[in-house]
């Protein structure tokens, strides 16, 4: 098979950038910041998925030692309005999600909640806030419950395994194995709305049932890389099982170029976005379901 040259236009998926904005009444809002990264806020308590904003090019991924950018990091923080978090909760622990998740919690007070892999993150700086769960048991957060449910990262896993020991500030991409790659149930105890997160676009078949949730965000890195038999098994084991009625898909963007810059999808030697669009708008379609692609930064009320 020969190797498909470029990425997708982006530009093609404008229409779908239409998530609710937030207003001043909003009760809750969600804000991306690439990636897995969501931040949860009420106007009172605060939690973030993952915190990475670091976004190491591809070339020092590749080369060296990795290293979380506190310039990038505080600049992030302050785009998203945030200074305190209740808890920072990675979706798995390689490098894109979690190399910056104790940096963040150090700069936020805030505790990480995840399985030992994440732990073992914590540990490597010298943060010991961590409380490692119990799969499908509720953590209270601030004004939320979070439950962390166990799944499969979507193939290929390229770092698979627990963490077994502390991963140093200074650790190359391989250090940071997958861990426990979790889907997120997050429950505001004050609205009773719910929001379900898939990091990785992987499934434990039944792992959700007998879970809601009106609002997912799904992740689909390396999705369009599938046969189309998997994405439509996906969907049928995160959206249809919970009942979302609208979903915004996440893990799409470049994550070797920095949020300074425009983003920009995934080349196609590591992902297709065109493929999942293609048959994902056609699931949506088929169930009902609003389909959309976050904006960076944009904080928006996906329950309107």
């Amino acid at each position: 098979m020969r190797l498909k040259l470029g990425r997708p236009d982006l530009a093609a998926y404008r229409g779908f950038c239409d998530v609710p904005a937030a207003s001043k009444a909003t009760e809750l809002s969600v804000t991306w910041a690439g990636v897995t990264t969501l931040l949860i806020d009420d106007g009172v308590s605060a939690v973030l998925t993952d915190g990475f904003f670091s976004r190491p090019g591809l070339l020092t991924v590749a080369t060296c030692p990795l290293r979380s950018s506190r310039r990038r990091i505080e600049s992030g923080l302050e785009r998203l309005g945030v200074q305190r978090l209740a808890a920072v909760t990675p979706v798995h622990t390689h490098y894109d999600h979690a190399m910056d998740s104790a940096v963040v919690a150090d700069l936020t007070g805030a505790r990480i909640i995840g399985g030992s892999s994440a732990a073992q993150i914590a540990a490597g700086h010298g943060l010991y806030r961590a409380d490692i769960v119990t799969p499908g048991e509720p953590v209270t957060a601030g004004n939320y419950d979070i439950t962390l449910i166990e799944g499969h990262h979507c193939p290929p896993d390229r770092f698979p395994g627990a963490i077994t020991a502390p991963v140093a500030p200074s650790a190359r991409a391989s250090a940071y194995r997958c861990g426990e790659a979790w889907s997120t149930m997050v429950a505001h105890r004050p609205t009773g709305r719910r929001l379900l997160i898939v990091g990785s676009a992987g499934y434990l078949p039944g792992a959700l049932s007998g879970y809601r949730a009106d609002v997912a965000y799904l992740g689909v890195g390396q999705l369009g890389l599938q046969p189309a038999d998997y994405l439509v098994e996906y969907w049928s084991q995160t959206v249809r099982t919970v009942g979302a009625r609208r979903v915004v898909l996440i893990h799409w963007d470049d994550f070797f170029r920095p949020l300074d810059k425009p983003l920009r999808a995934l080349p196609f030697a590591a992902d297709d976005l065109d493929a999942t669009m293609a048959v994902l708008t056609g699931l949506a379609e088929r169930d009902g379901v609003a389909l959309h692609l976050p904006t960076l930064w944009h904080r928006a009320d996906p329950w309107r």
